[in-house]
Formats: C-alpha cells, sequence, structure tokens
C-alpha cells in the first residue's frame, strides 16, 4: 500500500467519523428540543449547519470533491447563529462586522455561481 492509498483511506475514515458524529450532535440537539419543548431560531442554524455538513460530505462522496459554496453557506450561517446568540447586549461594532462578513460570503456565492457552473 503506498502513501496516497494510506491517506485516501484516512481521509474516508475521518469523512465517515465526521459524518457520525454529526449525526449524534443532531440526535443530541432533538433531544434538548423536545426535553425544552421549545424551538428557537438558533436551535434551527444550528440543525441547519449539521444538514450543511452531512450534504458537504455526500457531495464528496458523489464527486470526489467538494463545491465550495457549501462550506461558505456553513459560514454564513454560523455567522447568523452567532448574531443570534449575542442578543441585544452585543457591541454594535462587532455586529456590523460579522454582518459585513456575511455579506462578502454572500458576494463571494454570487460570484463563484456566476463564474463557475459546477459549483
Amino acid at each position: 500500500m503506498n502513501v496516497k492509498n494510506i491517506i485516501e483511506v484516512t481521509e474516508k475514515l475521518f469523512l465517515v467519523i465526521i459524518a457520525l458524529c454529526t449525526v449524534v450532535a443532531m440526535v443530541q440537539e432533538i433531544a434538548i428540543l423536545v426535553e425544552n419543548r421549545k424551538v428557537e431560531l438558533k436551535d434551527l442554524l444550528l440543525m441547519f449547519i449539521y444538514a450543511e455538513v452531512l450534504g458537504m460530505l455526500g457531495a464528496f462522496y458523489s464527486s470526489h470533491r467538494i463545491p465550495i459554496t457549501i462550506p461558505l453557506f456553513i459560514a454564513m450561517t454560523a455567522l447568523s447563529r452567532l448574531i443570534i446568540l449575542q442578543g441585544k447586549e452585543a457591541n454594535p461594532t462587532i455586529l456590523i462586522y460579522e454582518s459585513g462578513a456575511i455579506l462578502l460570503i454572500a458576494l463571494a456565492c454570487w460570484i463563484i455561481g456566476r463564474h463557475d457552473p459546477g459549483k
């Protein structure tokens, strides 16, 4: 077995571990929602992040590449969740920076979508 094969097997093993951990995290999140009997936007955004991670893994297994827009969507969702978690007591300057980061990532997605048909 050469080095390339070892790296490929290791990569696939780690991706399976990531998928399993993502599913476990989603089940734990659902258990917390059922226990609390309350669903908030921050919870939905977290579950969306989990779904996007699984989607990214699925895209990798089907095409052996990860479309760059998927991690960018995950980053935008994570930043949105961060803004929501900070609440009203957050520093307004930080809010502007985080919102600006979301805008820049969205712009990057738009540019990539216009120039890379395979995304």
